[in-house]
């Protein structure tokens, strides 16, 4: 998949709304979304304080819905677009989907460096770790992404 032909910024700035929507909420402020063909497929906020349940990013939520909602093929031409770059958790959970490219907004070492926290490794090294040729967009309207999370910290 070409990330090229798309253009990211409506869906980083909808995966930083539900960002923001997460973070009033009182849980971490991550939010993404799924788009095939330019049109979102389905949408998560983080929900791990909320629900009590630490596995709960946005990320892995729409990974493993995925999974059980579309075909192999569906998924391949699917595009994760998230509010921050997805952590070693959510990346594994993207391989084993088997998504067809992840559009961040603000990479998990500039989080660290903005407001603190555990950066872990870039997803792109998860990804090559089990050998998936997954396309990686980053840094999509950064300095929003980063406003978020020096709201919430």
């Amino acid at each position: 998949m070409d990330l090229d032909d798309f253009d990211h910024d409506p869906f980083v700035k909808r995966a930083i709304e539900l960002a923001r929507e997460a973070g009033e909420r009182g849980d971490g402020p991550y939010g993404s979304i799924l788009v095939r063909d330019g049109e979102v497929v389905v949408e998560a906020e983080n929900r791990e304080h909320t629900d009590e349940d630490l596995a709960l990013h946005p990320e892995l939520t729409l990974a493993r819905q995925a999974a059980r909602e579309m075909t192999a093929h569906e998924r391949a031409e699917t595009v994760m677009y998230t509010s921050t770059e997805p952590c070693p958790m959510c990346a594994t959970g993207i391989v084993y989907a088997g998504l067809g490219g992840v559009v961040y907004s603000v990479s998990g070492a500039a989080v660290e460096a903005a407001v603190g926290g555990e950066t872990g490794l870039p997803c792109e090294a998860i990804f090559d770790s089990f050998g998936a040729e997954i396309p990686v967009v980053g840094d999509v309207l950064e300095a929003e992404g980063l406003a978020v999370h020096r709201e919430f910290q």
